[in-house]
């Protein structure tokens, strides 16, 4: 796998290099915000009225609808939420200049089909691996968040050299930058999501709890047990993976983890696993998001209050009232 680093990317081509951010939320703010600190001419792109346009304003931006921000734009950021993506493409197509760049933060609509971008411009990939608060802090303090870029179509014989520059003036370059497709990129980003990072995490958690406060212990000590106590583990699977996990865990921890761990998460698990990623790979997910989202988001709604209504979020939420390390981080993050 080909990994870039700093010293890959000419930093002269990005002096005058005109990009249109599609898009003010978490990435699009931390995209612009990085690519003006380092030497890019950056509008914003906006639909009038909203909060984001103050905010952006607030910032010192340029900004303007999207049509008029993407007109005479080398590179064009749709940074919009997914099921956005499509109208907002729309919207700047009409401006879009022969040879430019159509740039995605993730492929889900390139891969999907639901984008298909005009055969004169390049359609590219810059893919943080990380929120976009951490990929602004990360760069303010002289570091940066790794980055995966692909091309999709590459019109001008220059698409991959435009995803480095992009991605070394949002500080990528710092943190390495690997080269993939689109396919991989959004076929790996929605199996992590859904079988471990948010749906297998949140889902083992509640059943973890459930199966506690059912036997008839009590739910606060079952929620420190199944959900207080898992950043501890993910701090240190992040830091040092496993072997850092292991060396700081009790010799009973290791023990349980080592014999117990397999029979929770077993081969019906992985059966699992491997059908939620054939429905990424043959675009079942896809449709199946698509239409929900096109119809108002009914079970969408009904499934995520039924999440908020769980009992581990109202004791959860009475006892990180006690912890007063947390309110001194949300008001430092304030």
């Amino acid at each position: 796998m080909k990994i870039h680093a700093e010293g890959d990317v000419e930093r002269g081509s990005a002096r005058g290099t005109r990009v249109a951010v599609i898009g003010y939320g978490s990435q699009g703010r931390a995209h612009a915000l990085n690519l003006r600190d380092s030497g890019f001419d950056v509008t914003i792109g906006l639909r009038p009225g909203g909060a984001s346009w103050s905010r952006a304003e607030a910032d010192r931006f340029k900004v303007a609808e999207p049509e008029h921000a993407a007109r005479g734009a080398d590179i064009v950021a749709l940074l919009t939420p997914d099921m956005a993506q499509p109208d907002a493409y729309a919207a700047v197509a009409p401006a879009l200049k022969p040879g430019c760049a159509v740039l995605f933060a993730h492929g889900f609509n390139i891969h999907y089909g639901r984008i298909t971008p005009a055969e004169n411009i390049d359609v590219i990939l810059v893919a943080p691996k990380g929120p976009g608060d951490l990929v602004r802090r990360q760069y303010e303090e002289g570091r940066g968040v790794p980055c995966l870029v692909a091309v999709a179509q590459d019109a001008t014989g220059k698409a991959k050299q435009q995803a480095l520059i992009y991605a070394d003036g949002i500080g990528g370059t710092r943190g390495g930058v690997l080269e993939t497709t689109f396919a991989e990129e959004t076929e790996t980003d929605l199996f992590g999501e859904q079988a471990v990072l948010c749906g297998g995490v949140t889902e083992l958690v509640l059943q973890g709890f459930e199966t506690l406060t059912e036997a008839g212990y009590q739910p606060e000590v079952a929620y420190f047990e199944c959900m207080h106590e898992l950043k501890l583990i993910v701090d240190l699977l992040h830091e040092g993976g496993l072997a850092k996990m292991h060396e700081f865990v009790s010799e009973t921890a290791k023990y349980g983890d080592l014999t117990r761990g397999p029979r929770v998460v077993d081969d019906h698990t992985r059966e699992q696993m491997r059908a939620v990623l054939r429905e990424i790979q043959d675009g079942t997910f896809a449709r199946q998001w698509a239409a929900e989202y096109e119809a108002g988001l009914p079970n969408y709604t009904a499934l995520m209050q039924k999440d908020l209504e769980h009992p581990v979020e109202k004791v959860g939420q009475e006892l990180r009232a006690r912890m007063s390390w947390l309110k001194a981080k949300k008001q430092a993050a304030a």
